[in-house]
């Protein structure tokens, strides 16, 4: 891709044109003085690149608490603890908010008091790359964007979508069972405002330039704070046309290509990481034309296709689906997950699993503990969207022995080390947690249930003792990103092929850029001993790098 800055403008103008149409000229006037603003603020950087020995960590600023504030006791646990094998540390919303555990931003350009400050922020950049969350989709009903629209200052007006309560918008999809329209008191009477999550998350109104010209000076915040990865949350559900599905519009795919023109133009180091938890083919499709969208997506459909190979003991439908996942093109890849501060979603399922295995999988999540929650469908019927559960007891059967269920879970946990991009370990998962099934019961959420904040003593205190759960599985990621940093085959960029071994094998192939030295990788989602003939990948010595034999 044309990276100088005279293709970067001309990128900037098709995509404003492509959003705004006749008005696009008086907008690209606004951008330009903006990005000159921080083209003088924003030291340019040689482009963030990636390798084999790349990890990220996804965690909130305050999920481990003690005696020091949560940013500086977490940037000082990570390191002494994880230090080399972790590289990208992705901070959920860490800004004053009002619920969802920081997904309903108050303040874009303030650390929460209660974590700690932008200088934790930075001492952490001199350790990890940090990553930063971007919550554009919607605001807080207690932002001043909001308060400031209803008091009716003609700053903020169009900022938000006011309809009349009986607008058809059944059309729309919905990712919760919740109503699209909500009621506020404004002073010149009720408004309905559009809220694709919540009440409290008031959705922003994007064909308003001024919303774009605001989202793209609190984006650009960011890189000057020192954010060398960006997550753009919920971005499917940015541009809204009734009688549409609101979802996955053309005018949202130009939304994300500006952005990233604008930071190859001001902020090259920074990289973009859409949050699109959908069939993989929509997902995808954020990488763009030639990967000039997101540099990074999220690899959805892998936690619930190893949930169902472990399950089943069968990988059949997790290589089958993998056999069409390859390298995209150069400068882009995915992040590998199995859980997240979310649920596991079902949606990257659908034309994979069947309507009853994923009623299957329903049900095995809630007799080990979880929750099952629904979107509303265009038919006003609901529909299984999302499995609330922590993972490591999304694999296990309650009462399972120990070492069994250890070696169940860092099976799972090695998938998306062995796979195409960079794997996305959450903390609760790199930590060993259980189900937080009180959380979710007083929170009344059923995501609390992955959602604990760990008292830092106690969790010091068993990582200590080397039988604990926790140590051991910590120490096992440690291993195995080790062993995966030393391997040139394991780059990101890398391609794989899938072997078709054996129904409960799970096996990737890949070589090094240079040709010089091949992995195969062997997943064994059955309960006993699986012999296979790798002989037509080559008759010489092969050694196993997770157990030292040959």
């Amino acid at each position: 891709m044309d990276m100088t800055r005279d293709n970067i403008e001309a990128r900037l103008k098709i995509q404003l044109d492509a959003i705004y149409g006749d008005r696009a000229g008086a907008i690209f006037t606004g951008l330009t003085v903006l990005l000159e603003k921080y083209r003088r603020l924003i030291q340019p950087r040689s482009r963030t690149t990636w390798s084999e020995k790349d990890a990220l960590l996804i965690t909130y600023g305050d999920s481990l608490v003690g005696n020091e504030p949560p940013l500086k006791l977490l940037h000082d646990f990570v390191r002494r603890h994880f230090g080399s094998s972790l590289t990208f540390v992705h901070l959920l919303p860490f800004f004053p908010y009002s619920s969802d555990d920081g997904f309903s931003v108050i303040d874009y350009r303030r650390v929460r008091d209660d974590l700690g400050g932008w200088d934790d922020i930075q001492a952490l950049s001199h350790d990890f790359q940090p990553v930063f969350d971007a919550v554009i989709n919607h605001v807080s009903s207690e932002s001043h964007y909001v308060k400031q629209y209803l008091a009716g200052d003609p700053a903020y007006a169009d900022f938000f979508i006011d309809l009349p309560p009986d607008t058809d918008t059944s059309a729309v999809v919905r990712p919760r069972n919740l109503p699209l329209l909500h009621e506020f008191d404004a002073v010149d009477g009720k408004k309905w405002l559009w809220t694709t999550f919540s009440r409290d998350q008031v959705d922003l109104n994007f064909n308003n330039p001024a919303v774009l010209l605001e989202i793209v000076d609190i984006l650009l915040f960011y890189a000057v704070k020192g954010a060398t990865m960006i997550r753009l949350d919920a971005v499917p559900f940015m541009w809204k046309r009734l009688g549409t599905s609101c979802s996955h519009l053309p005018e949202n795919h130009a939304i994300v290509k500006l952005i990233r023109a604008v930071f190859d133009l001001v902020a090259p180091q920074v990289l973009l990481l859409s949050e699109t938890n959908v069939p993989h083919r929509e997902n995808v499709a954020y990488f763009g034309d030639g990967g000039d969208e997101a540099q990074m997506i999220y690899n959805f459909s892998l936690a619930p296709l190893i949930l169902w190979s472990v399950l089943k003991e069968d990988a059949v439908a997790l290589s089958h689906w993998a056999a069409n996942v390859n390298k995209i093109g150069d400068g882009v890849t995915f992040l590998n997950i199995t859980a997240t501060h979310d649920g596991i979603g079902l949606r990257p399922t659908e034309g994979i699993l069947s309507n009853a295995e994923r009623d299957e999988l329903c049900a095995v999540v809630r007799s080990r503990g979880g929750e099952v929650s629904m979107k509303r469908n265009t038919d006003g019927s609901l529909s299984p969207y999302e499995l609330n559960i922590n993972y490591f007891d999304a694999v296990n059967p309650r009462g399972e022995d120990e070492d069994i269920a250890i070696r169940r879970f860092m099976l799972t946990q090695t998938v998306p080390m062995s796979f195409i991009g960079i794997p996305g370990i959450y903390i609760h998962s790199l930590l060993g947690s259980r189900n937080w099934t009180e959380g979710a019961r007083l929170s009344g959420r059923a995501r609390s249930i992955n959602r604990e904040r760990l008292d830092v003593t106690v969790v010091e205190q068993e990582l200590v003792h080397k039988a604990s759960l926790r140590s051991r599985i910590a120490a096992e990621f440690r291993r195995r990103l080790s062993v995966r940093a030393s391997i040139p085959a394991f780059h990101p960029g890398v391609p794989q092929e899938v072997l078709h071994l054996d129904p409960s094998l799970f096996a990737l192939r890949r070589r090094s850029e240079d040709g010089g030295r091949e992995i195969i990788a062997l997943h064994n989602f059955s309960g006993s001993e699986v012999r296979c003939d790798l002989t037509p990948w080559g008759r010489g010595r092969r050694c196993d790098l997770l157990e030292g034999s040959r």
